[in-house]
């Protein structure tokens, strides 16, 4: 029997912050309620989705699971604030992400060309240099530095500001910014909340004033780089509207480097953790790649996104109703005893790795492919300059329940 504070649990970012617990309960729903009714308090209730192939289920019925109008976990009462912020409106921004059907597919390929290997080629040079900045960084940091605040927050949010064509001056205040985005992820309470809740729409407003007016400077100076192309995109022959534009721009700016981030900070840990698999890595670079694909399932940033029924229908043999939301969670999909062998080891060289840590079908996170390029470019560059770390201090990981990964990782670098 599942009692309600495995409810609330689910719906804490604490839960999210020490992963022995958060592993350790949904591991147990998994287990003996796979399709969990999820009612915490304070919270509208919803399904919690814990195995790999119900999670893929959902995702490859896009008309039948949406993502309008619950896109992730918030209380009621922040709900309720943002509704009274935001002239009704309950998401944060129209990005891509609240997207469903044909609208998401126009929006979808206005960048998309930008994130195939082709194009993505023609940066690889320019994302090495950023890689070799970020080695050099570290090297003149260390021996003891904090990894992620000083190194894995800003080499992903470069790469970022690359495509987007961004000044480098401009990196700690977007940084700030995205720090400030995503505190609405740890679910809080009372005046805490309605504080993150504050946090969240500053950090959008100031962000949209930012993006105006590099739209604004596109529009009358394109150049070769996503902001212009947002700038002057149009569907069915208009030009996107502000709201639409500043959300696209948001979500490349916050999103687009801060899960990557986490995913490098957390494949350094692992590696110090499993000093076995940071030796197979040494001697066999080969495995970079691999590698790259298990610290993405570790790490697994984006811990949900929410889908809602167009309908009546059945889901790992539970009956769902219309209108009721399911969360899908990533990184119990990605510890699946029945898709993964031996689960909670890291292998460097696991092969296969269906991990869904990008999502699937047609919400799969469009850029998959450039974060994977980065972080393969990342990893080679320190095999070449590092013969191993090892901790400092405790590492800490983010309380939250949307997405988020270590917010501090203190080592000792050793040098070849």
């Amino acid at each position: 029997m599942i009692d309600k504070a495995i409810d609330n649990a689910i719906a804490n970012g604490v839960t999210y912050g020490h992963l022995d617990t958060h592993h350790d309960l949904f591991t147990r729903l998994r287990k003996e309620d796979p399709v969990h009714w999820t009612e915490p308090d304070g919270y509208r209730p919803f399904w919690t989705i814990t195995r790999q192939p119900d999670v893929l289920s959902v995702e490859r019925q896009n008309e039948l699971f949406i993502n309008a109008p619950r896109q992730r976990l918030v209380s009621i009462d922040f709900e309720k604030h943002l509704k009274e912020q935001m002239g009704g409106r309950t998401n944060l921004s129209a990005s891509i992400g609240t997207m469903d059907g044909d609208k998401h597919k126009q929006y979808r390929q206005i960048t998309a060309a930008w994130f195939m290997p082709k194009p993505l080629k023609t940066l690889e040079e320019r994302i090495h240099r950023l890689a070799h900045d970020a080695v050099d960084n570290l090297i003149s940091r260390g021996p003891e530095l904090d990894f992620y605040r000083d190194i894995a927050v800003w080499f992903p949010l470069r790469v970022i500001m690359l495509i987007l064509g961004l000044p480098d001056k401009d990196a700690p205040y977007l940084q700030q910014l995205t720090s400030s985005y995503f505190s609405g992820s740890d679910p809080k309470s009372g005046d805490a909340e309605l504080q993150a809740a504050g946090d969240v729409l500053t950090a959008v407003n100031k962000f949209t004033e930012y993006f105006d007016v590099v739209a604004a400077d596109r529009r009358v100076n394109p150049k070769d780089d996503i902001a212009s192309v947002i700038a002057n995109s149009t569907i069915d022959g208009r030009p996107l509207e502000h709201y639409e534009a500043s959300a696209y721009y948001i979500a490349l700016a916050a999103a687009g480097h801060d899960t990557t981030s986490a995913s490098i900070a957390g494949g350094v840990l692992a590696l110090i953790q499993n000093p076995d698999e940071w030796k197979k890595l040494q001697d066999n670079p080969e495995h970079i790649a691999t590698a790259v694909d298990e610290m993405i399932r570790w790490v697994s940033p984006i811990k949900h996104f929410f889908r809602t029924a167009t309908q009546d229908c059945e889901l790992g043999g539970t009956a769902i109703r219309q209108g009721e939301s399911v969360m899908l969670s990533y990184p119990s999909a990605n510890r699946d005893e029945a898709i993964f062998g031996d689960p909670f080891s890291f292998r460097v060289d696991r092969q296969p790795n269906r991990h869904v840590g990008f999502g699937y079908g047609v919400h799969m996170c469009l850029g998959m492919m450039l974060a994977k390029m980065e972080m393969k470019i990342f990893y080679q560059v320190l095999l070449e300059k590092v013969a191993r770390f090892e901790l400092n201090g405790e590492p800490a990981w983010v309380e939250a329940a949307f997405a988020g990964g270590l917010k501090r990782l203190p080592v000792r670098v050793h040098l070849k």
